[in-house]
This record gives C-alpha cells, structure tokens and sequence, in this order.
C-alpha cells in the first residue's frame, strides 16, 4: 500500500512522540471517517526489554493506543477539527486474538460510526497479515489544545 501520510505528517496531526508515537505511516485517510495506518514493530521497542524478556510480545495495551492513534488522524483530518486534541475517552468490547512480535507489521482500521459534538465512536480492528490480532469499540473526545477544562 502507498503511504498517504508519513511519520512527520502525522506528528503535525497528533501531539505524540517517540517514544509514544505508534503509527509509522497512514495508507489511507476519509478525513473524519475513516483511516488505516501502519506500525513496523522492532525489537528496539522499549516495552520490549520487559514483555517479556526472551519471549517478546506487544503489550495489549499498546495495539490499543496504536488503533487510537489511528483513529485520532482520521477525526482531526477534518478541517474544523485541525489545532484539537482527540482524547482517548474509551474502549468497549475490546479483545486480544493474537499475538505482535518483533518483525512484525501491525495494520489498524478505524471507522467511525457516530460523532456527536465533541464525541466521538469508532471500532477499530489491528491486524498482522490476514490475522486479526485485536478489535474494540474507541471513544473519542476533542478538547482544544492548552486547555485544563476538556468538558469530558
């Protein structure tokens, strides 16, 4: 797939930084609906030296950011969303169905399926190769950047 946005792009989009910044590339962007984005999993990962030594595996945790990551692009993509936060409010009906090692390239999707205001649900899916490795509802929430109030 064609890189539609780079790291250096997304990082004009979200706030996030190395280490913290888990998308490498998005493939494709519907501004405000829709996006897939690409992470190239190493072993240089820092979570790596202590999950687990000798048996590395992606924290869960971390396939979930990396999908609100995703999604994040997706919503602030649209023009009147561009200078906001897109907060993680939530996660429904998240499950693990495989594992992300090293070498691996982890591929995330999120849709959007409503957005309300300053709310937003997507369900975001992760997946290595043809392997769904990870799936749940995302709540969003935009907040202006430098505010303390984010009305959540």
């Amino acid at each position: 797939m064609e890189e539609i946005l780079s790291a250096r792009d997304i990082q004009e989009i979200i706030p996030h930084r190395y280490p913290f910044l888990l998308v490498d590339r998005i493939l494709e962007v519907v501004s405000g609906q829709r996006a897939v984005g690409l992470k190239n999993v190493t072993i240089n990962e820092p979570y790596f030296q202590g999950h687990f030594p000798g048996e590395p595996v992606m924290p869960g945790v971390f396939i979930v950011e990396a999908m609100a990551q995703v999604g994040a692009v997706a919503l602030l993509s649209r023009s009147e969303f561009q200078g906001k936060l897109a907060l993680f409010r939530g996660i429904d009906k998240c499950r693990f169905r495989g594992m992300v090692r090293p070498g691996d390239t982890l591929i995330m999707e999120v849709t959007f399926t409503a957005l309300k205001g300053v709310v937003g649900r997507g369900k975001g899916q992760a997946h290595v190769g043809d392997k769904l490795v990870a799936s749940g509802e995302l709540i969003f929430a935009l907040a202006d950047r430098g505010t303390q109030d984010t009305a959540l």
